[in-house]
């Protein structure tokens, strides 16, 4: 299936995934401790370094791009604290059960994006404009669905999402936080970007790109 995206291209993700927030461990970490626990960065790391090292226990590749994202999410809701751990583990494992396929073409790449909003804003009771990871999700799918319905390739829409939610990302700045720990402090919360949302901008560009590189 020419453009389409497999259970390699899942593995590279989720190993690109695991370099980025590493890379930017502290970053969140400085995010976070503007206006929740100081620990995002932190569990994030800690969970996908786990992730990692189920990966690299396997005794054979993944069949499906389902199967990666499974292990994933059941990694990351055993091993990451606070809020992101189930929030993440549920985006996974949404999206995991709308891709048990060899391959994923762009509607399935949709598919994949609209489940783990889904998976967020139904285990966070969130919604856009809380200055939460819901305000990159959003937008990323919004870009992938458009990006979708004017033809893009799998690749094309994951580089749509990427950039929309890294959009929405920095605009969780201006926005004072209603939901999650950031809440309580009020107007206080304005003037910091969300760490959930600028680190689902790093997890959707770690999939562009590697997307981008299985197409080349």
């Amino acid at each position: 299936m020419t453009g389409t995206l497999g259970a390699a291209w899942a593995v590279a993700w989720t190993r690109r995934t695991a370099q980025v927030v590493v890379e930017h461990r502290e970053e969140l970490i400085e995010l976070d401790r503007q206006i929740g626990d100081g620990d995002h960065g932190e569990n994030l790391a800690r969970g996908f370094t786990a992730v990692l090292a189920k990966l690299d226990a396997l005794d054979a590749e993944p069949e499906d791009v389902g199967a990666v994202l499974k292990l994933v999410a059941t990694t990351l809701m055993s091993t990451v604290g606070g809020a992101a751990g189930p929030l993440y583990g549920t985006a996974y494992l949404r999206a995991a059960k709308v891709t048990a396929l060899p391959a994923l073409d762009s509607a399935a790449v949709v598919a994949l994006l609209e489940a783990g909003l889904e998976g967020i804003v139904v285990r966070g009771k969130a919604n856009p404009g809380e200055k939460t990871m819901v305000d990159a999700w959003t937008p990323a799918v919004e870009a992938a669905v458009a990006a979708a319905d004017a033809g893009a390739s799998p690749a094309g829409v994951l580089a749509a999402a990427a950039e929309a939610a890294r959009g929405g990302a920095e605009a969780t700045t201006p926005l004072v936080a209603t939901k999650g720990r950031a809440s309580y402090l009020g107007e206080r919360s304005a003037g910091h970007q969300d760490p959930g949302a600028t680190s689902t901008a790093l997890i959707l560009d770690a999939a562009a790109t590697t997307a981008a590189e299985a197409a080349a």
